[in-house]
């Protein structure tokens, strides 16, 4: 079924919506809360909740890419419950690792978060990752957006490991050297 059939569905209030949304994104949005969380009953936990999350988004909200809309809406479930899970713990695992990676470029949350800095640094992020080559910019999203990791990648693009993890090292400083001239840091 198309998407737009799909968000009509929701809009609809027609409970098809989630079994249509299930069978055609359901894979999608499991890889993405599994390589979060790394336990198959979480992550189907986690892609329910995205199921529930898109039928009360929408309406009022009518996503122009579904497939973005809901992968978004797994992630940031996935990663609350991923940290509702370590909130004690200091474990190992991708999400912590590609989260330590970024670290050294990405300001550290303050007790007392300011919406507008938090929106210009999105938007510096948004242009910075837009001005990546392609194949750059897809090896960095998939480590740190999907949280892919980087054994995964390698296969994925066909590269060495060391290859993955250098460019994922010179994304990382060109990504701080960005954030220092346009004054995020």
């Amino acid at each position: 079924m198309e998407d737009n059939r799909i968000v009509e569905l929701y809009w609809a209030r027609d409970e098809r919506a989630i079994s249509e949304t299930a069978s055609k994104y359901g894979k999608y949005c499991h890889t993405i809360a599994y390589n979060i969380l790394r336990d198959q009953g979480e992550a189907e936990e986690s892609v329910n909740d995205t199921y529930l999350g898109a039928w009360n988004a929408m309406p009022p909200h009518c996503p122009s890419v579904l497939r973005t809309f809901l992968g978004k809406i797994t992630r940031r479930i996935s990663l609350k419950k991923w940290r509702d899970l370590h909130r004690d713990k200091r474990g190992g695992g991708q999400v912590s690792l590609a989260l330590e990676e970024l670290s050294e470029c990405v300001p550290s949350k303050s007790a007392v978060e300011d919406e507008i800095l938090a929106a210009e640094l999105s938007e510096t992020l948004n242009c910075f990752i837009a001005s990546l080559p392609a194949t750059e910019r897809q090896i960095f999203l998939c480590r740190y957006w999907y949280l892919d990791s980087i054994d995964t990648i390698s296969r994925s693009f066909c590269f060495s490991r060391s290859k993955v993890k250098s460019m994922l090292y010179r994304t990382r400083v060109k990504l701080l050297n960005h954030l220092k001239k346009e004054g995020a840091l």
